[in-house]
């Protein structure tokens, strides 16, 4: 009787224990499968945001690629027929003003070429970025320099291009927001036999900001990592009030 009641408790402790390890294990399984769904939903977000990243920079390089055909196009067009009328005029006068239109016309064609992505794509980050700062100094907007260093390489034209409208932006909130008298670009290229990477510097001795600001100006900076981490480049930005701002942009070849 003594040993059946044994048995009895031997059974019933293998049962719990049994019992025990059937909802570990169904635990176990859920946890994992949980684990997954998780994992799925934060690669389809990922995968999410950055098609809508995409999207918005597509939409974006059309709509400069419009603007870009209407200032060469339509605009550059309009001044060239005015100062052809201009020139059938004898008036000494209007040689001044002739010279203003042809001052006009050049920035045209020269905003036309930085906006145009298709234009963009066919030179080096270099020769775009020289662009933009020559055109900074020409029109006075800000003492602009550009200084280069390493061996210059070729970079995936997607990637360069993204690169450029990041600095851009930069360059935009620089004139428009930050009172700065100067704005240094340095571009830094290294090169060996395990990586490509470059290395782009921009400051301004502006006013500066508070970075964590969710103004119109940190929504820009957002973005500008978004369109970093698309091409798996390290952007970061530092600002400091009565300091100025500083952005720079680490980007390796693939």
């Amino acid at each position: 009787m003594e040993q059946t009641g044994n048995e009895g408790v031997i059974f019933a402790t293998l049962g719990l224990a049994g019992l025990c390890f059937v909802i570990i294990l169904l635990f176990l399984i859920f946890q994992k499968k949980k684990n997954i769904l998780i994992t799925r939903q934060v690669e389809t977000q990922k995968h999410f945001e950055k098609e809508l990243v995409e999207s918005q920079i597509e939409i974006r390089e059309q709509t400069l690629r419009n603007i870009s055909w209407e200032l060469h196009d339509n605009i550059g067009q309009l001044i060239t027929l005015a100062k052809i009328q201009l020139q059938k005029i004898k008036d000494p006068e209007t040689n001044e003003l002739n010279e203003n239109l042809t001052n006009i016309l050049n920035e045209v064609r020269s905003l036309s070429k930085v906006t145009n992505p298709d234009y963009v794509s066919k030179i080096s980050l270099e020769e775009a970025l020289t662009l933009e700062i020559n055109r900074f100094n020409r029109l006075n907007y800000i003492k602009s320099t550009l200084t280069t260093e390493g061996e210059q390489f070729t970079i995936n034209p997607k990637s360069e291009t993204i690169i450029f409208r990041i600095l851009q932006e930069f360059f935009s909130n620089t004139i428009k927001h930050s009172k700065a008298s100067t704005l240094a670009v340095s571009i830094n290229y290294e090169a060996d036999e395990e990586k490509k990477e470059v290395t782009i510097v921009a400051k301004d001795n502006g006013k500066g900001f508070d970075i964590n600001e969710t103004n119109e100006r940190g929504i820009g900076l957002i973005n500008m990592k978004k369109r970093g981490h698309l091409i798996g480049a390290e952007v970061n930005i530092e600002s400091e009030l009565n300091i100025g701002t500083s952005l720079s942009i680490i980007y390796q070849q693939k």
